[in-house]
């Protein structure tokens, strides 16, 4: 049963759009407080390469589920969706509307609609796939996931190592697709949901996307993701900002290519982000510098 005037407002958008301060100065307005989704900011040893907020941006707003793991816990979607929705019982005893924001669409309908429950899967499975991933690349992965469940296969990210290894490991360790496990029927919720998308102009967001890129690396990402080095076969570190940089670290190409493939990737995780999000037909589109509009129209649909 939805509980009477309680709120949960997406603010969703690709890398760099401007997710963060627009989330800060709404809290402020609001009186509350922001819950990442963000699954790369989850981790205290991946500081620069997830572009977190900085730690007086945190000061300004309490936070949740920013820098509560670490790289070596075991920690996916479904252990999300249920710690998250725990928080937010707690935390609508003390206020109508809260904030989640974030880049990981996935992670979004977790809270938003559930997924089905999936058996325990043997841990050896995912040990062969990391292993099978690591010698062969992730053209092997690709393959076996394309054989083991061409649904999922034709939906998934498909240079995103984790939701690849996912989907064959689930298929191996149950006999049954991955596809089928993904929830047809929304889950209910005790909360209204309000969603709104942050976009812009494409030539805009890349160059913010190159600008942003050239300031983490003077920040010392480069410096970062050589402490990480030795744990690069980890799944937390299985993304972009730190899998190119380890490609250079490991000879493959030089420094000049490597910042290359990080502007170009970046770019591209974010194309692939807004496709996530345009596919939602009940998220309303808004530029991340119109606040006032955005407030007043969470406004309106609080009052409907």
């Amino acid at each position: 049963m939805v509980q009477k005037n309680k709120y949960l407002l997406v603010i969703a958008g690709p890398t760099a759009v401007g997710k963060t301060a627009l989330c800060i100065n709404l809290a402020k307005k609001f009186n509350t407080v922001i819950i990442s989704s963000d699954s790369r900011q989850f981790f205290r040893e991946m500081e620069l390469g997830t572009a977190k907020p900085s730690q007086e941006e945190l000061g300004l707003v309490p936070h949740y589920f920013i820098n509560q793991l670490s790289i070596h816990d075991h920690y996916d979607v479904r252990d999300f969706e249920k710690e998250a929705l725990h928080l937010l019982d707690q935390l609508f005893q003390e206020h109508d509307l809260i904030i989640m924001t974030g880049g990981s669409g996935l992670y979004f309908d977790a809270v938003c609609e559930g997924f089905d429950d999936i058996p325990s899967i043997d841990p050896e499975i995912r040990k062969y796939l990391n292993q099978l991933y690591e010698e062969m690349g992730i053209e092997a992965i690709q393959k076996k996931l394309s054989q083991l469940d061409p649904d999922y296969y034709a939906q998934v990210d498909k240079n995103n190592p984790q939701r690849l290894i996912r989907g064959c490991e689930v298929t191996m360790g149950t006999g049954k697709p991955f596809s089928i496990y993904r929830k047809k029927k929304k889950a209910n919720r005790p909360f209204k949901i309000i969603k709104v998308g942050l976009e812009r102009d494409r030539a805009e967001l890349y160059e913010r996307i190159n600008w942003r890129m050239e300031e983490m690396i003077k920040a010392g990402l480069f410096e970062e993701a050589e402490r990480l080095f030795p744990f690069k076969h980890l799944n937390a570190l299985q993304t972009v900002g730190y899998s190119e940089i380890f490609g250079y670290l490991e000879g493959n190409y030089d420094r000049e290519e490597a910042i290359r493939l990080l502007k170009r990737n970046s770019r591209r995780y974010a194309k692939r982000q807004m496709t996530w999000f345009r596919r939602d037909e009940n998220m309303h589109w808004f530029h991340p510098q119109q606040i006032d509009q955005i407030a007043s129209f969470v406004e309106d649909q609080m009052e409907v």
